[in-house]
């Protein structure tokens, strides 16, 4: 089937489908009949009319509209509807799964010991109220000092303090709200060497029980909130004050001196605290805060309750991370912790990187105004620099304009104003992942059915034809970002084998640029710094405005280290090429000896971690492979997928060689072995995948299955070439629907980082809040458009950045260079700034 672009994004004209010499009409009229041709027509027309409205130009001019209607419903919501990140974690939520707490609109991080530790050093913290304050206690320090458990004693105080970090944790038994505790709240007032700075506070159902819920009880209940509302202002002038609301009770297990505590009166004595404290606040820092998610949780979860009255663990425990969070997040600004948290302020680079956007921009606007209308129309498909596969045009494109460099700064800078307002600005909410079985496995069976549904016939019938090469990457990367979006990392067997297509990914960067210097002999800079550019242009400009290291986008790092590794080893004496070695079969040894020396070097610094850090860790190569000040994450990188790079270089080698000499046959329709060869290899292909499975499912944990996985990934993947590639009609057939993901799977990889999920992958942005399937349809169409875009940007720019006159060629890569120094240098400087602030 013809493709349905033209390539500045337009759509065709659906009349190109009525030419009599269609591929589909074609088959209709020599191999169907009745049924079947009708089937086979209305498939071919489904396709025709998705294609002939829903063209990548369109679908761009959508997503533009949704992202402003989006930004200008969200900001609107926080302005006028309360935008206070506290609230949203104190008030309400949902649970995902059993145990896991969702706050409404922000993400909730998952509290150690040692953060809490840190967080809390030096504090105090008071726990005031009846028996249910009481459980919310033992939650509470159990985070500080997991060992901790309740010892049964009631009805009295129980301190707890942590020696190491000197926190103190406080129960105070006031089972009802009278003059005993506002003599106590007024003590702390007076005396600031024993106030706590923070008090989580509550009661009510003794005053029900002891005064069988009678009206006057509850009277009573509000004039004593009011003579303690004003304690309780003064301690939050300086500390924290959260009011922890009543949790219903299981009415129909409740004892019966209990009898009396009924849902109906908890509500009204809930009301009356919601009605009485904050009525006399000026302003937000003397507010007292109410905790009513855990009210909310324990509604989905009172019926486990034991006595009826008492929540079951899970609950508690989801209060007191609440209340953990909404200290301590302010203070330690965990990524995964967006509840209680401001974001800092733009740093310097992020300043000047958003001045050279909004000055590209200007003189965009001042060119236009000029009559500089001169724009290159047809945009090619940008070449596959992952792996090093590059299909010259049929025709060369002409030359940009000076206005085109400069409006692609300016879609750039609109996009990278996307990426700021989804991951850096209190805009857009953010939740958290939640792995089930469903999120992952239903996703991705709609996924391969669309591929399926888009299986046209191949150009191509060579072995890893550009085609099947592309519908390769893409399925991979759906795979891939289904992976991340779903949390499947959790699970273990998923996680094995989504580690064989990031292998994958590296085993065609071998494969494709081993292919390139081998068959073309192209070692000139020019095409060095394409393939550079094209790699890591998106990545720095994130970094820059994202303000992330280089490392934290860690597939690029890797890819771009292994492609100077390839080009180091063919470039180096002797160049041994194909035209060369087919003049003598020593050159093949040759090339072999250099893939051993190759694999001599990576088993050197495989097993020479030490060394491997020290070389890693010199400035200024370690600002480029260092995260969080360790250059840890990047020696688990290249370690993990290693010997990848080499087996597909070693593929390719055996795979042109075998093709040079006519071994195997690539003709359309045909096995590429002998019959019974092939079947063998089929079998055998098919019996280690299962191999594989069965082994992933066994894994009891992922440091002892990494380990195994440099070593037998390159067989899985082996595999599956030949399943792919062994059958002639296999070859003979792509997924169109794949292939064009694979075109733009790199900027999918990257982008998903921050407009896809969120807080730097580690949550999921919401766009959509309150409906999660509609929220990741949208969100998930403008990233696709996004990622799109970018690649073209992409393109454009490196025909402008990369010239092919040597000379300024190397001019430019000064300037780069003194430009990169000089971003090290500030970044260098702002570290130890920050350092003598601490």
């Amino acid at each position: 089937m013809p493709h349905t672009t033209v390539p500045d994004g337009g759509c065709v004209d659906a009349r190109v489908y009525s030419a009599p010499d269609h591929p589909v009409e074609s088959y209709l009229s020599t191999c169907c009949h009745g049924g079947a041709k009708m089937a086979v027509l209305a498939y071919s027309l489904g396709k025709r009319e998705i294609n002939q409205y829903f063209c990548i130009k369109n679908a761009k001019l959508l997503s533009l509209a949704a992202v402003i209607l989006l930004t200008v419903f969200h900001t609107a919501s926080r302005y006028y509807g309360g935008g206070d990140t506290c609230e949203w974690l104190l008030s309400s939520g949902r649970f995902l799964g059993e145990n896991v707490w969702q706050p409404y609109g922000c993400m909730m991080h998952k509290y150690k010991s040692i953060e809490a530790k840190t967080c809390l050093a030096e504090k105090r913290v008071a726990f005031i109220g009846d028996s249910r304050i009481r459980q919310l206690f033992y939650s509470y320090i159990q985070i500080i000092d997991p060992t901790q458990r309740e010892n049964g004693r009631k009805h009295e105080n129980i301190p707890f303090e942590d020696r190491s970090s000197s926190v103190n944790v406080d129960f105070l038994w006031y089972a009802e709200v009278n003059n005993s505790l506002k003599e106590r709240l007024m003590s702390w007032t007076e005396d600031p060497s024993v106030k706590p700075d923070v008090v989580i506070i509550g009661a009510a159902t003794w005053s029900i029980k002891l005064r069988s819920g009678s009206s006057e009880a509850l009277q009573q209940y509000r004039a004593n909130l009011t003579a303690i509302s004003l304690p309780l202002e003064q301690l939050a002038e300086d500390g924290e004050v959260y009011w922890v609301l009543q949790d219903p009770v299981h009415e129909e297990i409740l004892s019966v001196n209990r009898k009396m505590i009924t849902n109906e009166q908890l509500e009204l004595y809930n009301e009356a605290a919601l009605g009485t404290l904050n009525s006399n606040k000026k302003n937000a820092k003397t507010r007292v805060r109410f905790l009513g998610a855990s009210r909310q949780a324990a509604m989905e979860t009172i019926a486990q309750s034991a006595d009826g009255l008492h929540l079951p663990e899970n609950t508690r425990n989801v209060g007191a991370m609440i209340l953990m969070n909404a200290v301590c997040n302010k203070v330690l600004r965990p990524i995964d912790g967006s509840c209680c948290q401001s974001l800092p302020a733009p740093n310097l680079l992020q300043k000047l990187t958003g001045c050279v956007f909004l000055g590209s921009a200007l003189v965009f606007l001042v060119l236009h105004a000029l009559g500089h209308n001169r724009y290159w129309k047809s945009r090619p498909t940008p070449p596959d620099v992952e792996s090093g596969e590059e299909k010259k045009p049929a025709t060369a494109a002409p030359p940009l304009s000076h206005k085109a460099p400069f409006q692609a700064m300016c879609k750039m800078g609109l996009i990278m104003a996307y990426f700021y307002l989804c991951d850096r600005a209190d805009i857009f909410m953010k939740e958290q992942k939640f792995y089930t079985h469903t999120t992952f496995f239903i996703p991705l069976i709609y996924m391969f059915v669309l591929g399926i549904f888009y299986s046209e016939n191949s150009k191509e019938t060579k072995l890893l034809n550009r085609e099947q090469t592309d519908e390769w990457k893409g399925w991979m990367q759906l795979v891939i970002l289904i992976y991340h979006i779903s949390g499947a990392s959790a699970f273990i067997p998923v996680y094995m084998h989504v580690r064989v297509l990031v292998a994958a990914y590296l085993f065609q960067t071998g494969y494709g640029h081993f292919s390139f210097f081998w068959l073309k002999g192209d070692f000139g800079l020019y095409r060095v710094c394409q393939v550079l550019f094209r790699l890591n242009f998106l990545v720095i400009v994130l970094c820059l405005v994202m303000d992330r290291p280089y490392q934290f986008y860690y597939f690029v790092p890797l890819v771009t280290f292994w492609f100077v590794i390839i080009y180091a080893t063919m470039a180096m004496w002797p160049q041994i090429l194909q035209k060369k070695a087919n003049g003598s079969g020593m050159w093949h040894i040759g090339i072999l000896v250099k893939l051993l020396g190759l694999l001599l070097f990576i088993c050197f610094f495989a097993y020479s971690q030490g060394l491997f850090e020290n070389i890693f860790s010199v400035w200024p190569v370690s600002k480029l492979f260092e995260l969080n000040g360790s250059i840890h994450e990047w020696w688990f990188r290249w370690k993990l997928d290693r010997f990848a790079i080499i087996h597909g270089m070693l593929f390719a080698f055996v795979y042109l060689v075998l093709q040079k000499f006519q071994v195997l046959s690539e003709g359309k329709g045909e096995p590429l072995f002998s019959t019974r060869i092939s079947n063998i290899l089929l079998l055998i292909s098919v019996v280690s995948f299962m191999t594989y499975s069965i082994w992933a499912s066994s894994c009891k944990n992922k440091t002892e299955c990494n380990e195994m996985h440099p070593y037998i990934s390159g067989l899985q993947i082996l595999a599956f070439i030949l399943i792919r590639n062994i059958p002639g009609y296999a070859r003979s057939l792509y997924s169109s629907f794949f292939a064009w993901f694979g075109k733009i799977s790199l900027e999918l990889f990257i982008c998903q980082y921050h407009i896809w999920l969120a807080a730097d992958t580690k949550g999921i942005l919401v766009l959509i809040p309150g409906n999660p399937s509609l929220n990741i349809i949208l969100s998930t169409f403008i990233f696709v458009c996004v990622a799109h875009e970018i690649s073209l940007i992409t393109n454009d720019l490196a025909q402008v950045a990369i010239p092919k006159d040597g000379g300024t060629l190397l001019k430019r890569l000064l300037v780069a260079g003194v430009f990169t120094l000089g971003l090290l240098l500030m970044s260098k400087s702002a570290e130890g700034n920050q350092g003598e602030g601490h």
